[in-house]
């Protein structure tokens, strides 16, 4: 696609270089069915999603409407986080009663209150670095992160100075008691599959 190329060199010359300019330059291009797409640090990054992938997902979204009504859940929708140009597209956000979209439509970082990412291979290094220090800066209360290979969960709480003060690691299996947290339940995982 040289006309979108072309784009984001003027965008880049000019200084422009947004978020909005790199999701536009994505939304024109053949991007395959059931891949996700999202910018962190700058950098795009495509992963086509796996059925344990989505299993596990689905399992955290089911469990997270016992306390959060649908309209304040999210999976795979675009959240602008702090950092340099990081458009995430979180397998799972849940956001605060409080919360309202900005002008265009967009969840803001600000009211996410819990986060969960399902490791894939090829993006996991953006899961347990780049993405969990943006999340920390974001004073994103929880932040699981679900490793099917390693058949573990990684909660991270306790947000200040864009990290984590506190990380707990659960194998499947393992209820996560997240009664403590803003989440307020225990989310079970013995139905999460492992690869």
């Amino acid at each position: 696609m040289i006309v979108a190329e072309d784009r984001i060199e003027m965008a880049e010359v000019s200084g422009e270089l947004t978020l909005d300019v790199m999701f536009e330059w994505l939304e024109k291009m053949p991007i395959p069915e059931g891949t996700k797409v999202e910018i962190v640090g700058g950098n795009i990054f495509m992963s086509p999603q796996r059925h344990t992938h989505f299993q596990i997902i689905f399992d955290i979204l089911e469990q997270l409407r016992a306390t959060y009504p649908r309209k304040r859940l999210a999976s795979d929708v675009r959240i602008d986080f702090p950092g340099h140009l990081n458009g995430f597209a979180s397998d799972v956000a849940a956001v605060a009663d409080r919360s309202v979209k900005d002008g265009k439509g967009r969840w803001r970082y600000q009211d996410v209150e819990f986060v969960a990412e399902v490791i894939s291979k090829d993006t996991g290094q953006n899961d347990y670095g780049p993405k969990k220090t943006a999340y920390a800066t974001a004073e994103v209360a929880v932040y699981l992160v679900a490793d099917p290979y390693q058949g573990r969960c990684h909660i991270y709480t306790d947000p200040k100075d864009g990290d984590y003060q506190v990380e707990t690691t659960v194998p499947f299996g393992k209820d996560l008691d997240l009664t403590g947290t803003v989440v307020g339940l225990v989310l079970k995982t013995d139905e999460f599959p492992r690869d």
